[in-house]
């Protein structure tokens, strides 16, 4: 007697998140050309060593709990818990532009000190801080954008679309920024 096994169907990605992983590893690249060349030009005379202002401390915690709230989102949209959903999705927004606001406050502090980031009489690691930084910043922005069309929808939208994949498209990429910032943090710190 035989018996016939039904055939698996391989389980697909869909091509949102296969573009988003793709991005995401272009991004991780771009970021790893940048460090390396950070470590390179770090081992010449002129560097100049300074410590990064306290705020950027402040702004690593405030990413992290970023990352708990989009988590926290994208729980509650599968759960249906609306509310929270949206709530969550604020917060996580208004979080990511904190983030972004108190790096600017670091970069000013940095000016503060007469450690210029730009112009004649700026040094190479400052310069590579305010690019590396400000790359990240610029992607935390995307994130938050795509946060902001995400709140916008879950307000606007008459006909409600119970799709997880926004949802969850933004949190991964929100989970990589955070992840993405850390590595920075440390490397700056401790690393670089």
């Amino acid at each position: 007697m035989t018996t016939t096994v039904p055939a698996k169907t391989p389980q697909q990605i869909h091509p949102h998140k296969f573009t988003l992983w793709v991005a995401m590893g272009s991004i991780l690249m771009m970021f790893a050309a940048l460090t390396s060349a950070y470590i390179v030009k770090k081992n010449q005379s002129s560097w100049l060593e300074f410590d990064l202002p306290q705020i950027f401390n402040y702004s690593t915690v405030v990413m992290l709990l970023s990352s708990v709230t989009i988590y926290l989102s994208v729980r509650a949209f599968k759960a249906g818990k609306m509310g929270n959903y949206r709530t969550l999705v604020t917060v996580t927004a208004l979080l990511g532009i904190s983030f972004i606001v108190m790096q600017w406050i670091g970069f000013k502090d940095l000016e503060a000190q007469d450690i210029a980031l730009t112009g004649s009489k700026s040094n190479s690691a400052a310069s590579f801080l305010l690019v590396i930084t400000g790359i990240h910043m610029v992607h935390v922005l995307g994130g938050v954008i795509a946060l902001l069309i995400i709140f916008i929808r879950a307000y606007a939208v008459k006909i409600r679309n119970y799709s997880s994949l926004p949802i969850e498209l933004a949190g991964a990429y929100w989970h990589f920024v955070d992840v993405l910032w850390i590595y920075l943090f440390i490397f700056y710190n401790w690393i670089g």
